[in-house]
């Protein structure tokens, strides 16, 4: 059934005003100021919006669909995630991926944890690998993992983490090469998303990798370059360089959260069109002391990205549609998937989020269907 929602306030991310919009068979079928003359069609369902902000759904590209690791022995392990713990906090495409553990948590449980999250009308897709190399495969080769599996268009790796294998130059560059490669034959993104931990060598193996080779920047995507002002900025340089870099949320609270290492970023001149921002929902959080011991334990979410988005416009003054795309364009595109995701326009799909004006969520449609 046709669906016509008016008077909305739309950002696609950017601002277009108010505006009608026609849905049918899951995609946005018309945008336009005014389409209230489809109205009088029959078997037509109407919706006013009454100005409320009208923008993409989330694309979360960093989420442990499968639960997040347990540093502190196996009752400590995170539970996976629902489908529920996505809509209700706006977002409807996922990025899954495994973090420490590739034992007890698997690449078979997430290839199915995906299908199961993608029939409840998500979009999944995941990435092969996890923190350590070689990485753990279902095919034998993250080339044919990447090639084979439809769902899968990357690697995980960690670099400058305690966690990781201490994965060489040379080594990276071969994954991000197979990676690429293989992305290539199979149209697909063909990233290698590399977990950046607290070590003062920060992105010093990805630069050290693409010295040694011939993959272009775009197809590494650090992630959690918040952790420090100087890794911020080195974020910020690197995607001047043609690289992605992803900022972690963090959830409601007091104090900045990622928000102030994205407008860091921003004022060192960052390429804003290479920056995204994920929630690590799912994953672990533990707290290390200073001999390595884990101390402390909790457990990350997605609503932490709409506390970004409040804390970016509220507490930093950026403009909605300044900071939308980092949530929603800018992911879209790191996942191959601009044309249909990330955006508000005649032919994407109708995965839609409506806000109030403190940008907390009043309803979500998945594929042109309202879930609340």
């Amino acid at each position: 059934m046709l669906k016509l929602l008016m008077n909305c306030d739309v950002y696609s991310p950017d601002h277009l005003g108010l505006c009608d919009m026609l849905l049918g068979g899951g995609k946005i079928l018309a945008l336009s100021p005014s389409l209230k003359h489809l109205g009088s069609l029959s078997e037509m369902q109407k919706k006013d919006m009454n100005g409320r902000i009208v923008c993409p759904g989330l694309v979360d590209v960093h989420a442990h669909i499968t639960g997040g690791s347990g540093e502190m022995g196996p009752a400590s392990r995170m539970p996976e995630l629902r489908f529920e713990d996505f809509i209700h906090n706006g977002v409807t495409t996922v990025l899954g991926l495994l973090g420490t553990d590739s034992i007890s948590r698997s690449l078979e449980n997430l290839i199915f944890k995906a299908r199961a999250l993608q029939q409840q009308g998500l979009t999944v897709l995941v990435l092969t690998g996890h923190y350590s190399y070689p990485s753990t495969t279902l095919t034998g080769s993250v080339q044919r993992d990447i090639a084979l599996i439809e769902q899968c268009i990357g690697v995980k790796i960690a670099v400058s983490d305690h966690r990781g294998s201490n994965i060489n130059p040379l080594e990276l560059a071969r994954l991000a090469s197979d990676a690429r490669v293989s992305g290539m034959l199979a149209g697909k993104p063909g990233i290698t998303m590399a977990h950046l931990g607290s070590s003062k060598r920060m992105m010093t193996p990805l630069l050290d990798a693409l010295e040694l080779s011939d993959v272009p920047a775009c197809n590494f995507v650090p992630t959690h370059c918040e952790r420090s002002p100087d890794l911020v900025l080195q974020a910020a340089r690197f995607t001047r360089m043609g690289g992605n870099a992803d900022f972690t949320a963090d959830d409601e609270g007091g104090g900045q959260g990622s928000a102030g290492a994205i407008m860091q970023a921003l004022s060192a001149g960052a390429d804003k069109s290479r920056l995204t921002v994920s929630s690590d929902a799912g994953g672990s959080l533990p707290v290390f002391d200073k001999s390595g011991q884990c101390t402390g334990m909790e457990q990350a979410t997605s609503s932490s990205l709409l506390a970004e988005l409040r804390r970016l416009v509220n507490l930093h003054g950026l403009g909605l549609e300044d900071a939308l795309p980092f949530f929603t364009a800018n992911p879209a595109r790191l996942l191959g998937l601009e044309s249909k995701k990330g955006a508000l326009a005649a032919g994407a799909d109708a995965d839609i989020l409506v806000l109030n004006d403190e940008l907390r969520i009043q309803s979500l449609y998945l594929g042109g269907t309202r879930q609340f």
